[in-house]
């Protein structure tokens, strides 16, 4: 599958694991609304969290490829563990491609916070990524940072349980900990997390803010559109198109349940030989 010279008129491609990178997508239809999206939802894999590095890393080579194939000009990491597991390679295999990765917000948490101590809630895979190792040895030398990976909370957001008593209780198992430790920031290190918002903002209390990477992301698209010529000026709103590799109608579902609008959504294949069609 060759892929195809990009114009400002060509789509911004999107990936993650599942319905998290919807999160992204949503301040990307907000800031960059005459803009075309194509959401990929590698549901097949979900979640990437407890995969190895090097498994997450094919996938995102191949969903790359496909995306580029499709016309992207430029490609939305939106999943965080993708972005510590590929994002230095992508950008090595693909140099005339542009990409934007999710980087763990401790930089901000760490800048912001009074009682030196922040919380990071991210998959297994994150935490073992250069970039995260990177990010904390860079900004946050100077508080103390508390982790969790919230094991099944993932999923329980890929069937659109947001407030659910399975939730609240992977949460809590999470945040009470970090909260008798006095944290006043947590990072969202996955973006299936900011679905949950109001119920970490409801456990963690007033006091504690949460970080959500998404508005950054959307802007750092915004800047290297625009620096490299290709925001797409139209006053027309963007249409969006939706691609799972698992089940098209249960995407469906979730998605209305999550962004409270319907969209398309077409169903791609893994082929035996690691390739994306469809």
């Amino acid at each position: 599958m060759q892929a195809v010279l990009p114009t400002k008129h060509s789509p911004i491609g999107v990936f993650d694991s599942g319905v998290g990178g919807l999160s992204v997508l949503r301040e990307l239809r907000r800031q960059l609304p005459s803009e075309f999206l194509i959401y990929l939802a590698d549901q097949a894999h979900v979640p990437y969290g407890p995969r190895s590095l090097d498994e997450v890393k094919r996938f995102s080579i191949e969903i790359t490829r496909y995306l580029l194939a499709k016309g992207a000009k430029l490609i939305v990491v939106a999943c965080n563990t993708a972005s510590a597991a590929a994002l230095y390679t992508l950008r090595g295999m693909f140099p005339d491609t542009l990409f934007v990765g999710m980087e763990p917000a401790v930089k901000p948490a760490a800048e912001e916070s009074r009682s030196g101590v922040v919380g990071v809630l991210a998959t297994p895979a994150t935490f073992q990524g250069k970039l995260y190792e990177s990010v904390v040895e860079r900004f946050a030398r100077n508080v103390v940072v508390l982790q969790d990976t919230c094991p099944g909370l993932v999923a329980r957001i890929e069937t659109g349980d947001l407030a659910g008593s399975e939730t609240r209780k992977i949460l809590e198992k999470a945040l009470n900990p970090m909260l008798v430790r006095g944290i006043d920031r947590i990072v969202l290190g996955c973006t299936h997390y900011p679905f949950v918002i109001p119920l970490i903002e409801e456990i963690a209390g007033e006091n504690v803010r949460v970080i959500d990477p998404a508005p950054a992301v959307a802007r750092q698209t915004a800047r290297l559109l625009a620096g490299n010529g290709l925001e797409n000026g139209g006053k027309a709103a963007g249409e969006t198109l939706f691609l799972t590799t698992g089940r098209a109608a249960a995407f469906r579902e979730v998605l209305t349940r999550l962004l409270g609008t319907p969209g398309t959504v077409q169903q791609v294949h893994w082929q035996a030989d690691g390739t994306l069609s469809g």
